[in-house]
Formats: structure tokens, C-alpha cells, sequence
């Protein structure tokens, strides 16, 4: 039986488990193909604390297992003057693939933004990772572009010291 909490990450269990599926993630080619750094696996929880009104993760157990995650930051749409939530670590461990957990996941995750008032989901994803591009499509996502004729928007990032 499937079972998909909000987490609560002063909950003990909660905290390791996401810090467990978060590093299995990170393991899979799809996460980098590193476990996280130490100092992340030693300060991951702490810091995501600090920022409880604006961080939501939310933890799916099969048979009392951690079987995926998603951890989720608030941000804010300018142009609809409303906050948004974006979608930044999900993944399904590899031992439960193919059981429809991704599905329900996000399902669970688009009420609970539509209930907080968020105006939008926002996630990014590897241009290569078919299974979760063509899962995304199936919820409801689209690449974003304002007009088609330029093109849609792509993800940049500049790594600070």
C-alpha cells in the first residue's frame, strides 16, 4: 500500500529517510552519479529547517519503505503577482520504478499547490531523461516559452565560490 506524507523534517525519520532517497537520487546518473558531499549529508536537514515556510518535501512509502521524495521550494511568479512552486529533487528509488509511485507523487504535490494558492508547478529535467520528460508531459507540463517564436526557456546556472 502507497502512502504519500507531507514531511516533517524534525521528525527524525522523515529527515533521514529524504536524506536517504535524496542521496540515492544523487547516485543515479539521472542525480550526477555522486553521493552527496558530506558536508551536505551532515547540514542537508538543518538547512532545509531554516526554511520551512518556503521549502516542502514530501516522502511516498511502500509497505512502510521510503520508496520516492520530492523535495519543493516556494518561489514567485512577477507577471501573475502569486507565489509558485517548483518542483527541484523528485525521483523514485530504482527498487520501486515501474509502480505508478511517480504518478501518484505528483498528483499528491499538484493538490497540496493548489490548495497553498500557488499559481504554478516549475521543475527542471534533463533533456535526456526520457521517462521523466514523457511523465511530465503525461501531468500536465510544458516547456516554457512566452511567444513561440522565441523559443523556449532554458535552464542556465553560474556556480558561486
Amino acid at each position: 500500500m502507497l502512502t504519500i506524507i507531507k514531511a516533517d523534517l524534525h521528525n527524525p525519520r522523515h529527515a533521514q529517510d529524504l536524506l536517504q532517497q535524496l542521496n540515492a537520487y544523487a547516485l543515479d546518473p539521472m542525480g550526477g552519479g555522486a553521493a552527496l558531499s558530506a558536508y551536505s549529508q551532515a547540514n542537508l536537514i538543518v538547512e532545509l529547517q531554516k526554511r520551512q515556510t518556503m521549502v516542502h518535501a514530501f516522502l511516498a512509502y511502500e509497505a512502510e519503505q521510503a520508496a520516492a521524495f520530492a523535495i519543493c521550494i516556494e518561489g514567485f511568479s512577477t507577471f501573475a503577482c502569486q507565489p509558485l512552486l517548483n518542483i527541484h529533487d523528485f525521483a523514485v528509488h530504482p527498487d520501486f520504478r515501474g509502480r505508478g509511485i511517480s504518478h501518484r507523487l505528483m498528483h499528491s504535490i499538484g493538490e497540496f499547490a493548489q490548495q497553498q494558492g500557488y499559481c504554478k508547478l516549475t521543475l527542471e529535467v534533463l533533456e535526456g531523461n526520457h521517462p521523466a520528460r514523457q511523465l511530465y508531459l503525461s501531468q500536465g507540463f510544458a516547456t516554457y516559452e512566452l511567444d513561440p517564436a522565441m523559443g523556449g526557456a532554458i535552464m542556465m546556472q553560474k556556480k558561486l565560490s
